[in-house]
């Protein structure tokens, strides 16, 4: 079973989807803060992080930067409400794997895990 941490600071949606992810299979962590988020992803270490850019404490982008600075490999997947075509293109190059914006249908954002994960483990057996 793979784990996913959830890094968002609005309750309902953080249980939205960590309600949909459990249905879906998948075991869940909730971070509500950019520090409380890189602290989990090395401790628990997580099969997959979605990330929302606007957090307290730590925003998104400095959560990204500095996993992937420290080495962290784990896929990213940024879910965020900004919706512009130069924020994606920015997080794509410093680091996140995909990028949903809010509002969402659950499908799809399962369906961006599951494409994240499989990428992952075939990265993996290649090693």
């Amino acid at each position: 079973m793979s784990q996913i941490l959830i890094v968002e600071d609005e309750a309902r949606l953080a249980a939205f989807v960590e309600k949909g992810l459990g249905k879906s299979g998948f075991d869940t962590l909730v971070a509500t803060d950019g520090e409380q988020a890189i602290e989990l992803a090395q401790t628990s270490q997580p099969d997959l992080l979605l990330l929302d850019l606007g957090l307290p404490i730590k925003d998104g982008w400095q959560v990204m930067q500095e996993l992937r600075s420290k080495g962290e490999v784990l896929p990213i997947v940024i879910m965020t409400a900004r919706d512009d075509n130069q924020c994606k293109a920015v997080a794509l190059r410093a680091g996140a794997n995909d990028y949903i914006t809010k509002p969402f249908l659950f499908k799809d954002l399962l369906g961006c895990i599951q494409a994240q994960l499989e990428i992952a483990c075939k990265q993996t057996m290649l090693k």
